[in-house]
C-alpha cells in the first residue's frame, strides 16, 4: 500500500532569546504550539497525536519533561512521543511525527520542539568527560575548530570564509522577527575582528544560547485539503547515523550525511541538487559549516563548497539561498534549531516567509545534525503534492 501523503499546514515559533524569564518550559512550548495551531486554523481536539523532542534532558536538569509537558500540549489522553537525537533532534522529531501521518496512523500530528538553554549552561554541559569519547574540551565549538581546519587544509579555502558565512546569516536574521540575534551594525570588519574562540572559529562565527520553540502541524491530504492556507508537501525525508568514532571516518564529510541526503533526493527524484533545489536551511553552527555541507549534501564538488560562498551563491538573492532566515548562527535553542530548519523551508514553499522569502521557491530543503557529526536528518518539501 502506497504511502500517505504529508503536509505541513501549520507552523509556529516563539520569539528566539537568550533568556525567557517570563514563561515556564510548559509555558514556552505551549506558545509555539498555539501559535501552529491558529496556523492551521484548528484546536488542540482536532490533534491525534503529539510528538515532542529536545536535546539532553541535562540541559535544563529536567528528566523526561514530555511527561510533564503533555497538559501543555494538550495531550492528555492522546499518544505521546519523545524523540532524541542529539542536536539532529529538531529534524528527527519532525520525520517521526511524518512517519505517523505517512503510515496512517494518525490523520493530523503535532509536533515540537523546544530548548531553555538559559536554565542550565550547555557550552560545559557538552564539556563533561565521556568513558571511551573524544573529549570535547570547551564545548562543541572545541571538537569542532580541528574538523574545520583539515577541511581548510583539504580545500585549500581562505581564511575568510567563515566570517562571509556569518556576516551573511547575521544580515539574513534582520528580516526574521523570530531570529535570537539582530546586529544592526554588523559589517564584515566586525566579524573578521571579533575574539578567536576556537582557531580558526571567532566569536562572530558562532552560534548563541538560545530560548525558544517551533511546532509544526502534520496532516493527511484530507486534511491538507481542509486548510486554510496553501500547504508545503513532504518529498522526501530520511534520518542516519554512524558513530563518533571509528576507523576511516571522516569528520569533514561524514557518510551519514551523504547516505542521508542521497535517499532524500532518491525519494523525491532529485537528480541534480544544485539544479531542482530553490532554497536550504542548513545546520550551521559554526560558520565553516556552510562551505562543508555544501559538499557533503552534494551542491558541490568536493573541495569547492567555499568558492560558492565566496561567490555570493549562498546569499539571499543567490543562485542557492542558504539560511535565509538567519540559521542556527543567529538562533540556537539545541533541541529545536533542527525543526526550526525545517519549518522555515516550509515556510519557504508555503510563501510565508516574510522578508527573507525567496522568490518562486518551489522545492527547499531542510537539514540537521548533532553529536559529534554523527546523526543526520533531512527533509525536501515543496510546493506541490509527490504525486501532482
Amino acid at each position: 500500500m502506497s504511502k500517505e501523503p504529508v503536509a505541513v499546514i501549520g507552523i509556529g515559533q516563539t520569539k528566539h532569546v537568550a533568556a525567557r524569564r517570563d514563561v515556564s518550559i510548559a509555558g514556552l512550548v505551549r506558545e509555539a504550539a498555539r501559535r501552529a495551531l491558529d496556523d492551521a486554523e484548528l484546536d488542540w481536539a482536532d490533534i491525534d497525536a503529539v510528538v515532542i523532542g529536545k536535546a539532553p534532558d541535562f540541559f535544563e536538569g529536567v528528566m523526561m519533561p514530555e511527561l510533564y509537558l503533555a497538559d501543555a500540549l494538550g495531550a492528555v489522553g492522546k499518544p505521546m512521543l519523545r524523540v532524541h537525537t542529539a542536536g539532529s533532534v529538531g529534524g528527527s522529531t519532525a520525520l517521526v511525527a511524518a512517519g505517523l501521518v505517512a503510515a496512517r496512523v494518525h490523520g493530523t500530528v503535532l509536533t515540537l520542539a523546544f530548548e531553555k538553554q538559559s536554565e542550565s549552561n550547555a557550552m560545559w554541559g557538552l564539556s563533561l568527560p565521556i568513558p571511551f569519547q573524544q573529549p570535547l574540551l570547551a564545548g562543541a565549538g572545541g571538537f569542532f575548530a580541528p574538523h574545520v581546519r583539515a577541511y581548510m587544509r583539504r580545500s585549500g579555502a581562505p581564511d575568510t570564509v567563515g566570517s562571509l558565512v556569518a556576516y551573511k546569516d547575521r544580515r539574513n536574521a534582520l528580516k526574521n522577527p523570530y531570529a535570537h540575534l539582530h546586529e544592526h551594525d554588523i559589517t564584515l570588519e566586525k566579524v573578521q575582528a571579533s575574539p578567536m574562540l576556537w582557531d580558526p572559529i571567532r566569536y562572530s562565527e558562532t552560534c548563541p544560547s538560545s530560548d525558544g520553540a517551533c511546532a509544526m502541524v502534520l496532516s493527511d491530504r484530507a486534511g491538507a485539503a481542509r486548510a486554510p492556507r496553501p500547504p508545503a508537501w513532504m518529498l522526501g525525508g530520511a534520518m542516519r547515523s554512524e558513530p563518533t568514532l571509528f576507523a576511516g571516518k571522516d569528520a569533514v564529510s561524514p557518510q551519514a550525511g551523504k547516505d542521508c541526503a542521497a535517499d532524500v533526493y532518491r525519494q523525491a527524484g532529485i537528480a541534480d541538487p544544485r539544479r531542482d533545489i530553490d532554497a536550504v536551511e542548513m545546520y550551521v553552527p559554526f560558520s565553516w559549516y556552510e562551505p562543508m555541507w555544501l559538499e557533503n549534501l552534494g551542491f558541490a564538488d568536493e573541495g569547492e563548497g567555499w568558492k560558492l560562498t565566496e561567490a555570493g551563491v549562498t546569499e539571499l538573492d543567490g543562485d542557492l539561498p542558504v539560511n535565509m532566515s538567519g540559521g542556527v548562527l543567529s538562533t540556537n535553542p539545541i533541541g529545536a534549531s533542527g525543526m526550526i530548519r525545517f519549518a522555515e523551508a516550509a515556510l519557504q514553499v508555503r510563501g510565508q516567509a516574510g522578508e527573507h522569502q525567496v522568490e518562486g521557491a518551489r522545492r527547499a530543503l531542510g537539514h540537521a545534525y548533532g553529536g559529534g557529526s554523527q546523526f543526520f536528518s533531512m527533509w525536501l518539501v515543496g510546493s506541490e503534492p509527490p504525486d501532482a
